[in-house]
């Protein structure tokens, strides 16, 4: 069996839980539309799908609709003034990434995030001096589920897919780290909503917390 040398996050609903900052943005923005404010467990699941879902989520409209664009930048600026008031790690990753580096696999950060949105999070969250990678949105032409950033994630690693794990919470998780030729692990902890359904994904394993990664690691 191949051994397990690098390990990849997803970062909205894996390594940090910016849902808060997320769903208070969206609310902004309805609150200047002189809309109701949306509740927290309504906006919770939609916070990895990005900024185009929770405009859908919040004004029922779609991406090209006349005033869709000028609402998502009016979100997006309102969070990038808060990135990370409200935005922690989720429990046990700073255990998790020591244990990591303690059984020399190095780990590596890829999201569909903008830079401009990434780089200022980890460095608030503290994780800038760690990634052997960080891999954003916008750092390749194609974003998940394409494999392609996974691939780059990989070759700036110089990391062998077939040697890599990657940990996410969409299915364009799974997707991108399968056809790239990674093993893959759903999340359940982070952004999945109440109609989806994970263990159709086809991903090769499922973790209820970010330490259960070690235990999917020591039971191969």
């Amino acid at each position: 069996m191949t051994e397990i040398r690098t390990v990849l996050f997803d970062l909205d609903g894996t390594l940090a839980d910016t849902a808060p900052d997320l769903a208070a943005a969206l609310n902004k923005v309805l609150s200047e539309e002189g809309r109701d404010p949306l509740p927290y467990p309504r906006i919770r699941p939609v916070a990895s799908h990005g900024s185009a879902a929770l405009i859908r989520l919040g004004f029922a409209m779609e991406p090209g609709e006349p005033g869709f664009a000028e609402l998502r930048e009016r979100l997006l600026a309102h969070y990038a003034e808060n990135v990370c008031r409200d935005t922690r790690v989720f429990p046990g990753v700073p255990e998790l990434l020591d244990a990591l580096q303690a059984r020399n696999i190095c780990w590596g950060i890829v999201t569909n995030k903008p830079a401009f949105l990434t780089e200022p999070l980890i460095a608030r969250l503290g994780l800038t001096h760690r990634p052997a990678c960080v891999v954003s949105g916008d750092t390749t032409p194609n974003r998940k589920p394409h494999p392609e950033p996974m691939l780059h994630a990989c070759a700036i690693a110089r990391a062998q897919a077939s040697e890599s794990l990657f940990v996410g919470d969409a299915e364009r998780d799974i997707q991108a780290g399968r056809e790239a030729g990674m093993k893959t692990l759903v999340a359940l902890f982070g952004y999945i909503g109440e109609n989806e359904d994970p263990a159709q994904w086809g991903a090769d394993g499922m973790i209820r917390s970010p330490l259960e990664l070690l235990d999917w690691l020591d039971a191969r």
